[in-house]
């Protein structure tokens, strides 16, 4: 994936990530296991919407993503689906210096708080990966 591409991708997805995350991501930047989460599969974001109980609105449809946002009572939440290993990798490689916390799976993001995102790790797998801290 080019340049170009990486910065439609950011643009893309970047209000979303600044306005979910509110610079409120951890120091740590890991991931967080969890013994009481399901293995996460790969999955489009119609798949996750249906498995969290949302219906995506505000969707957005990119090359080398798709994205759309949830709200249902376990919060607010936007969904970002990769065609591509490499497009997700590169995807939250951007992302993340704006702060935030991802619920990561194979070839999806899910962009969120803390809470929202355990949830949401219960019901379908994933590891929370945080951005950079801007506190």
């Amino acid at each position: 994936m080019g340049l170009p591409h990486l910065l439609k991708a950011a643009l893309v997805a970047g209000p979303a990530v600044a306005l979910l995350a509110g610079c409120s991501g951890k120091l740590n930047g890991g991931a967080h296991a969890g013994h009481d989460a399901p293995e996460a599969k790969a999955a489009t974001i119609d798949q996750i919407a249906s498995e969290t109980g949302c219906t995506l609105s505000g969707r957005r449809n990119a090359e080398e993503l798709r994205q759309g946002a949830c709200q249902t009572g376990t919060g607010r939440y936007t969904v970002v689906g990769f065609t591509t290993d490499q497009g997700q990798k590169s995807w939250l490689e951007e992302a993340k210096p704006w702060g935030g916390s991802y619920l990561v799976g194979k070839r999806w993001v899910i962009v969120s708080t803390v809470p929202t995102l355990e949830t949401l790790r219960r019901q379908i797998g994933g590891d929370i990966v945080n951005g950079r801290h801007h506190g």
